[in-house]
């Protein structure tokens, strides 16, 4: 909201080759409650002026010798760069208020001065000038508060997801109508899991936690990146990761074992820098999911299917320090992965499953 006090401290040149002029206005204006006024004669200094001090009126004289009103407006228009600044012309000829208005002025005021029209027509200004940089002031909040949302929808939904909800008519930052979903043929799920985390958290204190589950699922992600895998999510200490959606990709099965065998790498780093001795158990499987957001106002991108399911039970009977894969998996691995052939398995609510270890990457 405007305070007029601002008003009267608004900052204010007086442009005129006339002394005389310059004294009566300023005279005028003082008497006005305005409180800081600057006058030249010379119309050469406006612009430098201006740049100093970042006037918020300019009070200008259109017939002056050797640098006009019109040229002078012409300067400014070159320093503001589509700023807005009031400028409010002084003349006695008519015929020069048109031209004065397309030449970047924003009002006039006419010789011989009237007290009450003068200081009408500068107080208008004034305010304008101050309803002009508040409304700039809140559209550059609005904008700065949009990429902070658009940021925040990118750290939890894939980058093609977010562009997909932005284009929506009826998204907003916080809520959106319309249900996302699309079926994957040919996806690579990949689970991992902290063994025994839950007793190594009751040693240490709750900083210390999170910084562990930070400092290694921060690692994971970096991983995530560079092997072309959607993180989906974190729970407790285990984490989730799909390769072949929401971009599918021929070589989702491949993306994902080198995702593995890298957050078994990533581990004993961890280990040797913090001397923990923590290990995982990672499950795979590959086949057809659901993928979608959820959620109306804390999304999260999620999958759904048998294959989900299958490559939690692959993590969870599973051995520490591994990577069991189902056999669709196997099928879709060849060199340079070696696997080991674990044999049959009794899964929980899936029966007996022939699965596989995958050991290593033959690099050479």
């Amino acid at each position: 909201m405007i305070n007029s006090s601002d008003i009267f401290h608004g900052k204010i040149l007086i442009v005129d080759d006339q002394e005389s002029n310059i004294l009566l206005l300023g005279r005028m204006l003082r008497n006005g409650g305005y409180t800081s006024i600057t006058s030249t004669t010379n119309p050469g200094k406006v612009c430098e002026l201006h740049l100093k001090n970042s006037f918020d009126l300019i009070l200008l004289d259109l017939q002056m010798p050797g640098m006009d009103g019109f040229q002078v407006m012409e300067k400014l228009k070159e320093i503001e760069k589509g700023g807005y600044l009031p400028v409010l012309v002084i003349t006695a000829q008519p015929d020069h208020k048109l031209r004065a208005l397309k030449s970047g002025a924003k009002d006039f005021v006419t010789k011989p001065f009237d007290l009450s029209e003068i200081l009408i027509r500068v107080y208008n200004m004034l305010e304008v000038r101050l309803l002009h940089l508040e409304t700039k002031q809140l559209c550059d909040r609005v904008v700065a508060e949009q990429k902070i949302a658009e940021r925040l929808l990118l750290n939890v939904l894939p980058h093609s997801i977010a562009e997909r909800l932005k284009g929506r008519p009826d998204f907003t930052a916080d809520s959106f109508t319309e249900i996302i979903a699309d079926s994957f043929n040919g996806v690579s799920v990949l689970f991992a899991d902290i063994v025994e985390f839950s007793k190594f958290s009751a040693g240490v204190n709750p900083e210390i936690l999170v910084g562990v589950l930070n400092d290694i699922f921060t690692r994971f992600d970096s991983i995530a990146d560079n092997r072309g895998l959607e993180k989906i999510k974190t729970i407790g200490d285990a984490y989730m990761a799909a390769a072949g959606l929401p971009v599918p990709v021929e070589d989702h099965a491949i993306c994902a074992a080198n995702m593995a065998l890298d957050m078994i790498e990533a581990l004993n780093s961890f280990n040797e820098q913090s001397r923990y001795k923590l290990q995982i158990r990672i499950g795979m499987d590959t086949g057809p999911v659901v993928a979608g957001v959820i959620g109306k106002r804390k999304f999260l991108y999620d999958l759904w299917g048998d294959v989900v399911n299958t490559a939690s039970r692959m993590e969870s009977h599973g051995i520490p320090g591994r990577i069991q894969v189902t056999d669709f998996t196997r099928q879709q691995l060849s060199k340079p992965f070696v696997l080991e052939k674990r044999g049959v398995i009794d899964v929980k609510g899936k029966g007996e499953m022939h699965t596989w270890f995958l050991n290593s990457r033959d690099d050479f």
